[in-house]
């Protein structure tokens, strides 16, 4: 079977994450802007669509949604600790 390598020519999204400590009370946000992740996470939580987010925020961009989502779900990405 061949060996496939993947070449990253591109930051990663969850980079497009920053945390500041006078922003938004240290909490993860988009870019630098006071757009809050869980912001964000919300509103597609709630309905709105991808196009709905980047009208209301003309800031962002779609890579922006998708790193709050990549942040999310490495958040959730935890160690199981098994019963003995």
């Amino acid at each position: 079977m061949p060996t496939v390598v993947l070449m990253l020519t591109t930051p990663p999204l969850i980079s497009r994450i920053t945390v500041e400590a006078g922003k938004c009370g240290g909490k993860p946000c988009v870019r630098g802007y006071r757009v809050r992740v869980k912001d964000v996470l919300e509103l597609l939580a709630h309905g709105a669509s991808w196009d709905e987010i980047l009208a209301d925020y003309p800031f962002l961009e779609t890579d922006d949604i998708r790193a709050c989502l990549e942040f999310a779900a490495a958040q959730n990405d935890h160690v199981v600790l098994r019963a003995s």
